[in-house]
């Protein structure tokens, strides 16, 4: 499956429905040469030239249903329609 946020696609993505946590992976997981927290409270995850290879998304089935979208705005603003993370969150 694919995700895409923004104009990042990830083709890793696992969902922990008990913590309502979605990882997504650009690749398998790496370890990140930094990891950004987002002002709304998400991770992302870069590495050494400083491009995403992957973000955590804390509360996202909460977040898609009662927004509607997901927002991240670390290191650039991302956004994505609920329905574009439907297929992970289906769990």
């Amino acid at each position: 499956m694919i995700i895409c946020l923004g104009l990042h696609k990830f083709d890793d993505v696992a969902y922990d429905a008990d913590g309502d946590v979605l990882y997504l992976h650009k690749g398998p997981p790496v370890p990140a040469a930094e990891t950004v927290a987002t002002p709304e409270g998400q991770a992302v995850r870069l590495n050494d030239g400083g491009l995403i290879i992957g973000v955590t998304i804390v509360n996202a089935k909460w977040l898609a249903d009662r927004d509607g979208r997901i927002t991240i705005s670390v290191p650039e603003y991302i956004e994505t329609p609920a329905s574009n993370l439907a297929p992970a969150l289906a769990s």
